[in-house]
This record gives C-alpha cells, structure tokens and sequence, in this order.
C-alpha cells in the first residue's frame, strides 16, 4: 500500500530539505539507498528501505512537499513522522493512504505513537 504525507497552505514556496530529509531517514535506517536521479515528478528523489517489516521505498515529488511512501503502515507513521519535524508549523501536513481510507492532519510535535492512533481512529 501506498501511505502519502503532503505539506498544504504554503504560498511561499516551501519544500523539504532533502539532505535534513535524508539524515532523518538514515538516523532510522542506515543502510538506506538513495537514488537521486529523477524518473519523474513524484519520483525526483527515492530511498530504498530494508524495513524490520520488509523491504520498501520512499519517494519525494519534485516539489519537495510531498512524501510518498510504500511501507507498511508502521514505518509509513515513522517516515511521516520524519517529515513533518522538517516542515514549518504554520503548515498542514496530511497523512492518508492511497486509496484515502484516512485522511489525518498532523499538527508539530505529534508522535508516532499519537499518529499511529490517529490513523486507527480514522480508519
């Protein structure tokens, strides 16, 4: 399944830090590889993960503010998680599923605990 976390309510033009991004990344997976040639506009950077619950990946759209992750739901909450440490407060960050059967803002400061129940509760 794929899992989506997405920034919203930013004119400004902000994006993630890939490099911030990719630390966060590693800091849970060492041996993350990291695959920096764009093959398209939702994949402009990708992580292949080899995840406690198998192998997986991440995917960054050009934009930088939108993570597309297909992981189990655990390590989907933990990627999430990641990302909205690197996004501004002001901003929204939605996390759902791709077939949108939850939809979850993700406020600063959640933890992955609290998201992990959010999408329980929603789902």
């Amino acid at each position: 399944m794929t899992f989506v976390a997405v920034a919203e309510g930013d004119e400004g033009g902000w994006h993630v830090d890939r490099c911030a991004l990719t630390e966060a990344i590693r800091a849970r997976w060492p041996d993350v590889e990291v695959d920096s040639s764009a093959r398209s506009a939702v994949r402009s950077l990708t992580w292949e993960l080899d995840t406690g619950n198998g192998p997986g990946e991440a995917y960054l759209h050009e934009d930088g503010t939108c993570l597309y992750m297909d992981v189990g739901e655990e390590d989907a909450v933990r990627l999430a998680i990641a990302f909205r440490r690197l996004t501004p407060t002001r901003l929204d960050l939605v996390f759902c599923d791709d077939s949108y059967t939850f939809d979850v803002h993700v406020s600063a400061g959640t933890t992955e605990t609290e998201l992990m129940a959010l999408v329980k509760a929603a789902g």
